[in-house]
C-alpha cells in the first residue's frame, strides 16, 4: 500500500477508534484508583481489573495482573511481534492522585465532564488518558499492530512506585523490550508536541521535632518554655535563602539553553496570586527542569477549630525535594536530612525519617532511528515540529527501567498540556490534542515496522 494510503487508512481507523476510546476513559476516571489513600485499595484494584478487561478486548495474547509484596496491582499484556519485527513497551499508570478537596472542583472529580472542548476529571490527563491512548492504538489496528507490543501499566506512580524495582526484577522476562514509550509528560501546547529529554528525581522525608514531653499550658510556662510547632516552622524556614533559592548544600543545579516560556501565562497556568514573586533566579524553564525545588507537602498540628492554649510538644512536616538530572537521590535525601537537623533550634530534638517513594532523575540523548521516526510521525499528527524539553515532574519508572533494559531506546510523550492541572483542582485533558497523540502513536508504530 502507497504511504499516503497507509496513512489514511489508519487515520480513519483511529478516528473510528476514539468514540470507544473516550467511553472507555470515563469509566476509568470514575473508579477512585487513589493507591496513597488505603481507603481507595479496593478502587485501585478495580482499576487494574478494569485495564486488564480492556486489554483483553483490544486483542492481547495474554493479560496478567501483577504486584509485588505490599505493592499496588499492575497489568501486563502482551501483543507478539510479527516475524523479524521489534516490541514495543508502552507504558501509563492507571493510580491517580488524591482530589484535594472534592468541594473545590468545579465539577466531582471522578464524575468526568467535558466543557470547551476538554474533559474534566481526576486522572482524565494523568495517566488515565495515556492509558487509553495506548489502547486506542491498539484497536485501531484491530488487535494486530504491525511490530509486537507489550502493554504495562503500573498501580503506584502518584506514589512513588516503592515496589517497582522488586516488580521489575521478578518480571524482567515479561517487560523485555527494544523501545519504551512513556505517555506520562506535557506537551507546550495543545498542537505541539515534545519528547522529554530530562526529568527531575525525588525524595521525601518526615521531620519530628519535640520540645517537651506532654503539652503545657502557654500562659503559665510559655516564654522560657517554647513550642516544637513554632521550632518546626523555623527549622522549615531555613529550606530556602531570602530570595527562594533551595539552601541544601551540596545538591545539583543545572543550566538550560531553551527558550523560556512567557511569564504571564506561566503564572496564569499556576494560578498564581497577583503580586507573588516568582523564587529562585534562571529562566523558568531552567527553574522548573534542571534546578532543585523544595516544597512543605504536609504538617501534622492541631487545626486553627480545634486549637488550645497549650504548648505543643511535637509536631511533624513532609518535605518533599525534586532533584536537577545529574543528582544521586539517595545523596540528596541525604543532603536534606543533614539540613533540617542542622538547622532546628533551641536544642529542640529532631527525628528525620526518609520517606517510601524515590526516583531517580533522568536524562537522555535524543539521537538513532527511534527519535528520528518520533519526530517524523508526531510532527505528521500534531502539524507542528516536535520539541525538546526537560520536565520538572518526576516518573520513577523511567530511570528504573532504563538500568534494567539498558539496550532500549526510551521515549517520553504525553497528551497533558499546561492547562492540564495535573495533581490540581479541576484536572482536564483537552480531547483535540488527545486524537492527535492516539495518531502519533499509530504512526510511530507503522515507521517502527518499516
Amino acid at each position: 500500500m502507497p504511504l499516503h494510503d497507509e496513512i489514511s487508512a489508519l487515520t480513519a481507523a483511529v478516528d473510528a477508534a476514539l468514540p470507544g476510546a473516550r467511553q472507555d476513559l470515563e469509566r476509568l476516571v470514575r473508579i477512585p484508583s487513589i493507591w496513597a489513600d488505603p481507603s481507595h485499595a479496593d478502587d485501585t484494584r478495580r482499576s487494574a481489573e478494569a485495564v486488564a478487561e480492556l486489554a483483553r478486548g483490544a486483542g492481547a495474547a495474554d493479560v496478567t495482573v501483577i504486584a509485588a509484596p505490599g505493592g499496588a496491582p499492575a497489568v501486563v499484556a502482551h501483543w507478539p511481534a510479527p516475524e523479524g519485527q521489534p516490541t514495543i513497551l508502552l507504558y501509563a499508570h492507571h493510580d491517580v492522585q488524591p482530589t484535594g478537596g472534592d468541594a473545590e472542583w468545579t465539577t466531582a472529580p471522578f464524575e468526568p465532564t467535558e466543557r470547551n472542548g476538554r474533559l474534566y476529571g481526576r486522572g482524565a490527563a494523568d495517566d488515565k488518558a495515556g492509558v487509553m491512548t495506548h489502547l486506542a492504538v491498539l484497536r485501531a489496528y484491530d488487535g494486530h499492530p504491525p511490530i509486537g507490543v507489550t502493554l504495562f501499566i503500573e498501580g503506584e506512580e502518584e506514589s512513588g512506585s516503592p515496589t517497582l524495582p522488586a516488580l521489575l526484577h521478578e518480571h524482567h522476562e515479561l517487560l523485555a523490550c527494544d523501545v519504551i514509550v512513556i505517555a506520562d509528560a506535557a506537551n507546550p501546547a495543545v498542537d505541539v508536541p515534545a519528547i522529554t529529554t530530562s526529568l527531575r528525581g525525588l525524595v521525601d522525608v518526615v521531620v519530628e521535632v519535640a520540645m517537651l514531653e506532654r503539652p503545657a499550658h502557654s500562659g503559665v510556662f510559655g516564654g522560657p518554655a517554647g513550642d516544637a510547632l513554632t521550632a518546626l516552622v523555623r527549622t522549615l524556614a531555613s529550606l530556602h535563602d531570602e530570595n527562594g533559592e533551595v539552601a541544601i548544600a551540596g545538591l545539583v543545579h543545572g543550566t538550560s539553553e531553551a527558550p523560556d516560556v512567557d511569564e504571564a501565562q506561566w503564572r496564569s497556568d499556576v494560578a498564581m496570586l497577583d503580586g507573588v514573586e516568582l523564587l529562585g533566579s534562571g529562566s523558568i524553564v531552567e527553574r522548573t527542569s534542571q534546578k532543585p525545588a523544595v516544597a512543605v507537602l504536609g504538617i501534622d498540628a492541631p487545626r486553627v477549630a480545634e486549637a488550645s492554649n497549650v504548648l505543643l510538644p511535637r509536631a511533624r512536616a513532609m518535605v518533599s525535594l525534586r532533584l536537577a538530572p545529574g543528582d544521586s537521590a539517595p545523596k540528596a535525601q541525604d543532603a536534606l536530612a543533614d539540613h533540617l537537623r542542622a538547622n532546628v533550634p533551641w536544642g529542640a530534638r529532631v527525628t528525620v525519617t526518609p520517606g517510601p517513594g524515590t526516583a531517580e532523575p533522568f536524562s537522555l540523548d535524543a539521537t538513532g532511528d527511534v527519535y528520528d521516526a518520533a519526530r517524523r510521525t508526531f510532527a505528521q499528527a500534531y502539524g507542528n515540529d516536535v520539541v525538546e524539553t526537560g520536565m520538572g515532574g518526576s516518573i520513577p519508572f523511567i530511570a528504573e527501567f532504563a538500568r534494567t533494559f539498558p539496550g532500549a531506546a526510551v521515549l517520553v510523550t504525553g497528551v497533558g498540556d499546561p492547562a492540564s492541572r495535573w495533581h490540581g483542582i479541576d484536572e482536564s485533558l483537552d480531547l483535540g490534542m488527545f486524537r492527535r497523540g492516539v495518531l502519533a502513536e499509530a504512526f510511530l508504530l507503522a515507521e517502527l515496522a518499516r
